[in-house]
C-alpha cells in the first residue's frame, strides 16, 4: 500500500469511527411477505461492525413503515423476506424522498421477493434499472477485499449471486443482493459453517462501512 492510500485508508476509518452511532432500520411492507424474517439479523451485523472497524453502533431492534414520522432520522435502511412486496404510492414517494435526501436501502432477497421487488423499483425509479454493480465497484473493496464475487450464502437458487444498485446523481442509494441472501449468514438459526457466516459478516461490514465513507 503507498503511503497516500494509507494516509486515505486512515482518514476513511477516522470518520467512520467518530460519526455518530450508525444502525439499521428494517422496513414494514405490505403485500404478505414476511418483512418480520430473521428478526435478529441487522444487530448480530451492527456488533460485528463495532467488533471490527471500532465505529460506533446503535444496536437496538428498529423496525419503521415509511410513513413513519421517524423514518428520516434513520438513514440505513433495510429491507428482505420471503414473497409479495407491496408499496403503496404515498410509500413509494417517501421512500424516494428519503433516498434522494441522502438514505440509503439495502434488500436482501431471502428467496420469493424478486419479482415483485423489481417491480417496487420500477416504481421509484421509473427511468433505471437495477444495474450489476462491477468487481472493481469500491462496495467490493472498501473494507474486506471481496472484488473476486460477493459470496452465495444459501443455494436457494442455481446460477451466481449478484449485487445490483440504483443511483441518483452518482451516488449509491439502492443495494440489492440477488441469489445470495447475505442477511442468512448473520444469525446462527440457519447453521451455516462459519466459513459462509464470515463471508456473510465480511459482505455486511462493506456496506455499512461504503454507506459510512463514500456516501
Amino acid at each position: 500500500m503507498s503511503a497516500k492510500t494509507l494516509i486515505s485508508a486512515l482518514m476513511l476509518a477516522a470518520q467512520a469511527i467518530s460519526a455518530g452511532p450508525i444502525d439499521i432500520v428494517r422496513l414494514k411492507y405490505g403485500g404478505g411477505g414476511d418483512w418480520y424474517n430473521d428478526p435478529e439479523a441487522e444487530i448480530n451485523l451492527l456488533l460485528e461492525f463495532n467488533r471490527r472497524t471500532g465505529a460506533a453502533v446503535r444496536a437496538e431492534k428498529t423496525a419503521l413503515s415509511l410513513l413513519d414520522e421517524q423514518l428520516f432520522s434513520h438513514p440505513f435502511l433495510f429491507i428482505t423476506g420471503h414473497g409479495e412486496i407491496r408499496f403503496t404510492d404515498q410509500e413509494i414517494q417517501r421512500l424516494r424522498r428519503h433516498l434522494v435526501s441522502g438514505g440509503f436501502l439495502y434488500a436482501d432477497d431471502d428467496y420469493g421477493m424478486d419479482a415483485s421487488f423489481r417491480r417496487q423499483m420500477k416504481r421509484l425509479f421509473p427511468d433505471q434499472e437495477l444495474a450489476e454493480l462491477p468487481p472493481d465497484f469500491p462496495l467490493f473493496r472498501c473494507f474486506y477485499d471481496l472484488s473476486s464475487g460477493i459470496p452465495k450464502i444459501h443455494e436457494h437458487e442455481p446460477g451466481s449471486p449478484s449485487a445490483r444498485g440504483i443511483f441518483h446523481r452518482g451516488r449509491l442509494v439502492v443495494l440489492y443482493t440477488h441469489n445470495t441472501n447475505i442477511s442468512d449468514g448473520w444469525t446462527p438459526a440457519h447453521g451455516d459453517a462459519e466459513e459462509t457466516r464470515e463471508q456473510a459478516f465480511r459482505m455486511g461490514v462493506n456496506i455499512l462501512w461504503y454507506v459510512l465513507t463514500r456516501q
